[in-house]
């Protein structure tokens, strides 16, 4: 990727989020792979949404995509079962690849591959709410990466046309998705959101022009994840901070990377997702196991929080 696309895509996307009227932006807690729910029988059901992060999308040895079953829903649903839920149904909606409108209108890209049967994830979601107005249900959505994912070339150009028109889409489009699910919503459902790491972040270790991207790079993941915040925030839905959870923004405390001195947002995101992994399975912009435990522990964070208990 080359300064100049990044520095036009940064320009284009801060001109799309000031054109985008969401609300005030949520004030959401960080969290921690250690932050583990202290919960008791609250819910009856957990309903995962979103993309290839909630289904638990992994890189196989070979480089191809596999459900790892160590996605951060599936560690959630775990904590949620560890600590009181014995008797939660777990039911994953998302599919990889799923972008904002998509998620929508259906087409999701690899919907053949997720095991899911459904045309349109909204709909489905809305249909397993509707079907349960009684039930004690916790919702959580991540849903946006893949708006602008797929502005990157081959040659790792950013098309800041695309990135603009990705987080445009985003700011219209998720409000649109949680209207409906809020909309069709019992009484006793709980709702988290989420915000994204900075995969861009590994550029850091290919040099000084490396290490400018990945600043710039920064400020780009700070204005799309503000475009999701402000969209949860207009819902009253808290955010599970994985930004601040992989510490994307600290380029000055500092880590070991291989015997390397690296800020301690470059080493938690080789080492928390398949970026900096050597060719097949790397670079992927998705979680290890590690990473996606420390996903799980922001929304643990969230759901703690929301319960009140504190035992």
């Amino acid at each position: 990727m080359n300064h100049r696309t990044l520095r036009s895509a940064i320009t284009a996307v801060a001109v799309a989020a000031c054109c985008i009227a969401t609300g005030s932006a949520a004030d959401a807690a960080t969290g921690s792979a250690t932050a583990a729910y202290r919960g008791g029988n609250n819910y009856d059901y957990y309903l995962a949404l979103g993309d290839s992060l909630a289904w638990g999308y992994q890189p196989g040895s070979a480089g191809l995509g596999v459900k790892s079953g160590h996605g951060y829903a599936d560690d959630l649903a775990a904590s949620l079962r560890e600590h009181g839920d014995w008797n939660l149904t777990y039911v994953n909606l998302s599919c990889p690849g799923e972008t904002t409108g998509t998620m929508l209108d259906g087409a999701c890209p690899y919907l053949s591959v997720s095991g899911q049967t459904y045309s349109v994830q909204t709909d489905a979601a809305v249909a397993f709410l509707k079907a349960h107005p009684h039930a004690r249900i916790l919702v959580t959505l991540d849903i946006g990466a893949n708006n602008i994912d797929s502005c990157v070339d081959s040659t790792g150009s950013l098309d800041a046309t695309c990135v603009a028109e990705g987080v445009s889409a985003a700011g219209t489009q998720l409000p649109e998705i949680l209207a409906e699910l809020k909309a069709a919503a019992g009484k006793q459902v709980s709702f988290v959101g989420m915000n994204y790491y900075d995969p861009f972040l590994a550029e850091w270790l290919t040099g000084s022009s490396g290490q400018t991207l990945a600043e710039q790079s920064v400020a780009l993941s700070k204005t799309f994840n503000g475009v999701l915040g402000d969209a949860f925030a207009a819902y009253g839905i808290p955010v599970a901070d994985v930004s601040s959870a992989f510490k994307t923004t600290d380029f000055t405390d500092t880590a070991s990377l291989d015997g390397t001195t690296v800020p301690v947002n470059v080493a938690n995101i080789c080492e928390w997702t398949f970026m900096c992994a050597p060719s097949p399975v790397g670079p992927d912009i998705h979680a290890t196991d590690t990473g996606y435990a420390v996903i799980a522990g922001t929304f643990e964070k969230q759901v703690w929080h929301r319960t009140g208990d504190r035992s």
